[in-house]
């Protein structure tokens, strides 16, 4: 069985070839295909820009299931903010640093009670003419200040209350354990492996 993953990131191709080492399923990247083109993300949700990237990738492969995926971080006190636009938050062109830091000078002086937030992580899976929407949720708060030196975006501000650690506190391994990415990954394993046994 092939999987052909929608995505230029080779960081996320290495996590789903571990997650399905071991069984009889190829993993492919746009790269592995020799498809160079970026995708337009235009989605007002991280469901639509998913399924905007899996059906981009429909049209241009003739087997296999296709995967896309997107993640957001969604804090209730700002509304949802930033959502669909976390990558993004600062502008186009945001380091992790630039949007930790707006999204702190936003929280500024709110009461750690009011900065509830969670990541969310959508994956879209089209497989013939059926298409899923998988999702993880990992539930947390914001703090005042980054702290730890592992992960990436906001993963140093992103504090889970039932571990009493940051996400960047985390090792790989641990993180890769509880996070919203890895509770998604367990439902498309669920998935591939049952159209396994299929056929």
């Amino acid at each position: 069985m092939k999987l052909v993953i929608a995505t230029h990131n080779p960081n996320k191709v290495k996590e789903i070839k571990d997650f399905f080492k071991g069984y009889t399923i190829e993993v492919l990247s746009m790269k592995d295909l020799g498809i160079e083109e970026e995708i337009e993300e235009g989605g007002s949700t991280i469901e639509e820009n998913a399924l905007i990237k899996a059906r981009f990738l429909k049209d241009r492969v003739k087997e296999g299931i296709i995967v896309a995926d997107d993640t957001g971080l969604f804090v209730e006190y700002l509304g949802g903010q930033p959502g669909v636009y976390s990558a993004r938050f600062a502008g186009d062109n945001a380091t992790y640093d630039d949007n930790n830091r707006k999204l702190l000078k936003l929280l500024e002086g709110v009461p750690y009670e009011k900065r509830r937030a969670y990541f969310k992580t959508v994956i879209a899976l089209v497989d013939g003419e059926n298409e899923k929407l998988l999702e993880g949720v990992l539930n947390g708060h914001i703090l005042d200040h980054p702290q730890g030196e592992n992960g990436f975006g906001y993963d140093p501000v992103f504090f889970v209350d039932e571990i009493g650690k940051t996400l960047a506190e985390l090792s790989l391994e641990e993180k890769n354990k509880i996070s919203h990415r890895a509770k998604a990954l367990l439902k498309l394993k669920e998935y591939i492996l049952k159209r396994l046994e299929e056929n």
